[in-house]
């Protein structure tokens, strides 16, 4: 079994405010509240044997935020994490990831893309229900096999009930 956490970027600036959506950072808030998420996340006593993140740069910020604080050493962009990414590509790189024996994974990336992905890990179909607050977190207890449709909600935490 592995524990699946799938973290949301931070606040990042608003949409618009770059030619490029790509490119826009957290903010200064966004970044605040994402130091903050994470050590209290450390402080439970997390640890990740490794980070995934989307390549856009605010999700990229989130987990450098998360490797800083020394929640994994590991961290490793990954494409399909990026908005509209498929499923299918995380799942196909998990089979591989499983074989070194992992038990704690972390993936940053965007919502609503996190929530569907959720989804049907847990129900086997979207159903447009669940929904992953900026800096927020969301933990799958994932089978050893046939995660989609078969994995567990444990932890579903704004990012607020972490703030100190």
């Amino acid at each position: 079994m592995t524990n699946l956490y799938l973290i949301r970027h931070g606040i990042a600036a608003e949409r618009g405010t770059y030619e490029n959506d790509d490119q826009r950072p957290l903010t200064q808030e966004g970044d605040r509240k994402t130091r903050q998420v994470a050590t209290r996340l450390k402080q439970l006593n997390l640890q990740f044997d490794q980070i995934l993140t989307s390549p856009l740069i605010r999700a990229r910020q989130t987990a450098d935020i998360l490797k800083a604080v020394g929640l994994s050493p590991n961290l490793e962009e990954f494409a399909p994490l990026a908005p509209d990414g498929k499923i299918e590509d995380w799942i196909s790189w998990y089979k591989t990831w499983q074989l070194t024996g992992g038990k704690s994974l972390a993936l940053v990336g965007h919502q609503p893309d996190l929530g569907y992905w959720a989804e049907l890990l847990i129900w086997g179909q979207p159903k447009a229900s669940l929904m992953v607050k900026k800096a927020g977190i969301m933990g799958i207890t994932l089978p050893a096999t046939h995660p989609m449709g078969n994995s567990q909600l444990f932890w579903l935490t704004p990012p607020k009930f972490l703030l100190n």
